[in-house]
């Protein structure tokens, strides 16, 4: 069936694409009869498939990255399409426009995406409300929803603990795990958060609030493809010492090395972070690492040119519990996901 959209979705641009394929999915998705016909297409009913990770029964190992559903909107669908978890967000406290248009580009020659969109994102309390609504009105059925957080573009870095805290706070009651998002590119300055001393401040501001709750919930590390193996080394153990659930491993690249598209057209598209294809490597050798750093206390969930079953089976080898796709998606559209699961 994606198959015969796909022309039509590459003929528009990206965000027009994507926003035209949520708006048919919820459609699809809020009539009975075409519901049971995208589970019955999409999802792998296999019990065999579960997993139980940081405590929660995942119906399977492959989740849907943070950045899709940026403001909850579209969950009911999604669960539709046999995802095993859905990361929403990156949410921030306050609406935020994020970069202006365009700022998300195909490049098929390379099953790649470069985006700078900036958290663009309606904000926490649209993101609550959202999830609330659908806890209280019965969510899909075992699917396991996780809350990337991050901070306003606005926030100076010397106070970003306080937007952390706020997101985790606001959306505790709703999510089933934390994602601490440091590391994508298209935020100023945000990977400075990165290194060793804000980062375990942020950590441990974090841990201290989730300690006091009467059931803590696992909190993860969102990391860079682009940091050193000295400083990988270094991050896992600030998430060890701060008693953190495990790391996502990566976010996107700001390299552009061993492309086929054309230079011309990778300057005239400027800066973004690169996902998909050209990242599948340097995410699974991130997850090996870190692995074999962490040992097997620690969760990874694998991101990164995953757009087929061998490559997801490459992340499971390495040393992934859990998988997440996000570009594989683009490209080869929902059936990637129950080939995946049926496969790996």
């Amino acid at each position: 069936m994606y198959r015969f959209f796909k022309p039509l979705l590459f003929s528009l641009s990206a965000e027009t694409a994507h926003r035209i394929t949520v708006m048919l999915l919820d459609a699809a998705a809020a009539f009975p009869p075409t519901k049971a016909l995208l589970r019955r297409w999409y999802t792998s009913p296999d019990p065999s498939l579960a997993r139980t990770v940081m405590g929660l029964r995942f119906p399977n190992r492959v989740g849907l990255a943070a950045g899709f559903d940026k403001n909850g909107e579209h969950i009911q669908g999604l669960a539709c399409l046999g995802f095993g978890f859905i990361e929403v967000g990156t949410v921030t406290p306050l609406a935020q426009e994020g970069n202006p248009q365009p700022r998300l580009f195909r490049l098929p020659a390379d099953r790649a995406l470069i985006n700078r969109m900036g958290f663009n994102n309606e904000g926490l309390e649209a993101l609550v409300g959202r999830l609330k609504k659908l806890r209280e009105t019965g969510a899909p059925e075992g699917i396991i929803i996780g809350g990337n957080i991050g901070k306003n573009k606005i926030t100076p870095n010397e106070t970003a603990d306080n937007d952390y805290i706020q997101c985790f706070e606001a959306l505790f009651p709703w999510v089933d795990y934390f994602v601490v998002n440091v590391s994508s590119p298209n935020t100023p300055n945000l990977r400075a958060l990165q290194e060793k001393e804000p980062l375990t401040r942020l950590l441990n501001t974090l841990q201290k609030s989730n300690r006091q709750k009467l059931i803590p919930k696992p909190i993860l590390l969102k990391i860079a493809p682009d940091l050193s193996n000295e400083q990988l080394n270094e991050l896992a153990e600030i998430v060890q010492k701060t008693g953190l659930a495990g790391i996502i491993a990566t976010n996107t690249t700001i390299s552009r090395e061993n492309l086929h598209t054309k230079n011309t057209e990778i300057e005239a598209i400027g800066a973004g972070g690169l996902s998909g294809a050209p990242v599948r490597a340097r995410s699974t050798a991130v997850v090996k690492l870190l692995r074999e750093k962490i040992g097997t206390d620690l969760v990874i969930i694998a991101v990164g040119g995953i757009d087929s079953p061998e490559a997801a089976q490459e992340k499971f080898n390495a040393g992934a519990d859990l998988v997440q796709v996000y570009t594989g998606l683009v490209y080869e559209g929902p059936a990637l996901i129950r080939s995946i699961n049926e496969k790996s």
